[in-house]
């Protein structure tokens, strides 16, 4: 008997220390990064990832199991389901660059091309010279795309481009030989990594398509705004009525859906999305994705969407990606690598003034998107005991019944608010709150947003009446120079946390309430349209516009478009008036809040000068922050020693000078490349920050047929006797045609901020 129970208690042991061992040596996706690729074949390249899984996990059949992606076009590596232990053992292998956990990314019109001046009826204007963007070929990596909608109609396109390598993928209600067409030419979607991370999606807790379509509408939204045709009388809730497209209306859109509902986007699916992408063929890669602070360094392969751009701007496809949705707080930028550009989010001239009418007779204007109808005088309450938005559901009010209610919050509203005052039988909610330009469009109850000053002044009515009623009207559409530009409350601000030398955000452009094509199946939809704001509506913006620059000058590098659209950019609004950014309290937007400024398309195609890069000086980029010679050389796939001394970061041939920590004085140069009449002067003009000597050598630059490219050198010194904040300032080259602006930002550090231990 005494038998049979040590020996039932050691197979229970080891059955638990099995258990337990299941449990420790749990699997997770992990990327495999070894750099550029050594095989131009790409069954050569997947090969050899095989043979490296095979000498850690012994079989073919388990090869197969554990490999996720292979990585093979547009550089070298591989997603696998590994345990810790595997994924050190393959980190500790000469040939890998870094083995680095998935990453989960966020997703981040009719008046927006008017607004920029890119209108399609002058025959000088950039889109007409473009060519509305045509045989250029633009990659969205987003949710998907909703085919069916009229702003992918292909009418009026010739045949697809012969260089196109890429097709378009069948799935769920996808069929890819009927839903592509001369305007969608592709299409993919990108799921393994994400079912091999938290399991395989069940469509009935989280509904969506496994195919490139589109559930919730935001990569729809996205590529219409890049490339949408022409649709006329378009409206959302019978607001900002006009006739709605894309930024280049011509041009090719190639769709990879990577991120899913619920789920969010995994960093591996976006990696192999843009290996394919390399691969297809596209000119332009866009990216209405984000991750939040701490980042890493944009070396760093786990920061995934920069090693990926990385290698697509060497092959000379401009990166677009956005800035984030943080704001206002500073240092939350994302997508800092120096070879992306980064967009920031503004509003533009267009507003939807909302009248509220108190009993009292005083009209104060709100704003919403509010279809109607108008509410006719109705009774308005403040429910004193919770009067914050977000404290309203947790005591809801029965006094809410048949009257609007007000609420004040300090923090980024919620819908909540919404639902409880509907749920109580309330008619509408005014809200008080920071100013932004939030708002959620509304059929048949008003949500009307106003600061907290007129908040106050509504809350003094119905404190000083026994019966406060107000009456709501429908929101209307304004636009035109009453109405002001600023950089939204939401958009994230620099300065960048990776490397502070490194101006983030790059340029801003409209991101606000910004009307494209949406999925039906979001409850945003209104006839296949909705207004949409963040960063990730910004980019395509961005997008378009580097489209038709890539049409009229596809000679030109990915740096090249990024200066040409930096150095034109506005730093006031197309109507001249300065631009605010709005925050916990607005102030004038600086080169943290817009870059170098608002986009200013007309211009951006003839800058003058250019600052250009190549592959190289990011290489030296590198190497002054640090990077290892070994992981450089083998994400270049060549041998690559960094000099010693290292270079300057601040010499990095940037369209921006930014100095963090000044210190007396520093010295660093810059090279222009003129791309204007051949025959050129241009003479610096200097608008220095507060407090800073700035002194550029030589003053005068002479281009001529033989000479295209110049350098200067900026010798800068600080005044000041103490540690400051950033102040800042420009430096402009002008010939008195072209006016090549670069923002300069700058920070004195008396002190140093870390100190050796010796």
């Amino acid at each position: 008997m005494n038998k049979t129970i040590i020996l039932l208690a050691l197979f229970l042991s080891i059955v638990l220390n099995v258990q337990n061992s299941f449990v420790v040596a749990e699997s997770k996706v992990y990327i495999v990064y070894l750099g550029e690729k050594e095989h131009d074949n790409p069954e050569s390249v997947t090969e050899s990832h095989h043979q490296i899984l095979w000498s850690l996990l012994g079989s073919k059949e388990a090869v197969l199991d554990s490999i996720v992606y292979s990585y093979r076009h547009g550089f070298s590596g591989f997603a696998a389901k590994l345990t810790e232990s595997q994924a050190q053992q393959i980190s500790e292998l000469p040939e890998v660059v870094q083995v680095i956990p998935n990453t989960l990314y966020e997703m981040t019109t009719t008046r927006t091309w008017d607004y920029l001046g890119i209108s399609p009826g002058n025959s000088d204007s950039l889109l007409q010279k473009a060519n509305m963007g045509y045989q250029v070929i633009v990659g969205v990596l987003d949710t998907g795309v909703w085919p069916e909608s009229e702003m992918f109609n292909d009418k009026g396109y010739g045949p697809i481009p012969s260089r196109w390598k890429g097709g378009c993928e069948s799935g769920d209600l996808f069929n890819g030989s009927i839903h592509c067409n001369r305007k969608l030419i592709g299409a993919k979607y990108f799921v393994d990594a994400n079912n091999a991370e938290f399991g395989v999606l069940n469509k009935t807790e989280n509904p969506d398509y496994f195919s490139p379509r589109d559930i919730n509408g935001h990569g729809t939204h996205v590529a219409s705004t890049i490339g949408g045709s022409f649709l006329p009388n378009v409206s959302y809730l019978g607001l900002g009525r006009g006739t709605a497209r894309g930024g280049a209306p011509g041009v090719h859109i190639a769709v990879y859906k990577v991120c899913w509902l619920q789920r969010g986007c995994s960093g591996a699916d976006v990696l192999k999305a843009m290996d394919e992408a390399i691969h297809d063929g596209v000119d332009i890669l866009s990216l209405s994705l984000q991750t939040s602070v701490p980042l890493y360094p944009e070396t760093d392969s786990r920061e995934l969407t920069s090693v990926g751009a990385f290698h697509a701007v060497a092959k000379g496809i401009p990166v677009v990606a956005a800035a984030g949705n943080a704001g206002p707080t500073a240092q939350t930028i994302s997508n800092v690598a120096p070879w992306v550009l980064t967009v920031a989010a503004t509003t533009q001239d267009r507003s939807f003034p909302t009248a509220i009418t108190l009993g009292n007779n005083i009209t104060i204007l709100g704003q919403a998107i509010f279809a109607g109808p108008e509410l006719g005088f109705v009774g308005l309450t403040y429910p004193e005991l919770s009067g914050d938005c977000e404290k309203l559901s947790s005591n809801p009010n029965s006094a809410m019944q048949g009257k609007v209610v007000l609420c004040f919050t300090a923090s980024r509203p919620s819908n909540a608010a919404i639902t409880t005052v509907r749920n109580a039988g309330g008619l509408g909610v005014i809200i008080a709150r920071n100013p932004t330009h939030l708002l959620t469009p509304t059929r048949n109850f008003p949500y009307v947003s106003v600061d907290f000053e007129l908040g106050t002044d509504i809350l003094y009515y119905i404190r000083s009446t026994r019966s406060p009623i107000v009456n709501i009207q429908a929101s209307k559409t304004l636009f035109g120079q009453s109405v002001s530009t600023k950089v939204a409350t939401f958009s994230s601000r620099g300065p960048n946390s990776v490397s502070p030398a490194i101006l983030k955000p790059d340029i801003a452009a409209p991101g606000v309430n910004i009307l494209a094509a949406i999925s039906p199946n979001s409850s945003l939809n209104d006839g296949g349209f909705a207004m949409m704001s963040g960063t990730s509506m910004a980019t395509p913006v961005v997008s378009g516009v580097v489209v038709l620059l890539k049409s009229l000058h596809p000679d030109w590098s990915p740096s090249a478009i990024k200066s040409a659209i930096v150095t034109t950019a506005w730093r006031s609004d197309p109507s001249g008036e300065p631009i605010f950014a709005d925050g916990s309290s607005r102030k004038l937007a600086d080169p943290f809040d817009y870059g170098g400024g608002l986009i200013n398309p007309e211009k951006a195609v003839k800058p003058g000068l250019i600052y250009d890069m190549t592959t190289d000086d990011y290489v030296m980029y590198m190497c002054s922050v640090d990077y290892s010679d070994v992981s450089i050389s083998r994400v270049l796939g060549k041998t690559t020693v960094c000099p010693n001394p290292k270079p300057s970061v601040l010499d990095l041939n940037l369209p921006s000078i930014t100095i963090p920590n000044l210190r007396g004085e520093v010295t660093l140069t810059r090279t222009v490349t003129n791309v204007g009449p051949v025959n050129s002067v241009y003479k610096v003009v200097i608008d220095p920050p507060t407090g800073v000597n700035v002194a550029v050598t030589p003053t005068e630059l002479v281009f001529d047929s033989t000479t295209t490219k110049r350098s200067f050198t900026v010798r800068v010194s600080t005044t000041h006797k103490v540690n400051t904040g950033y102040y800042f300032g420009s430096l402009t080259w002008t010939d008195n045609l072209h006016n090549v602006a670069i923002p300069v930002s700058v920070r004195t550090q008396i002190l140093q901020r870390y100190y050796d231990e010796n």
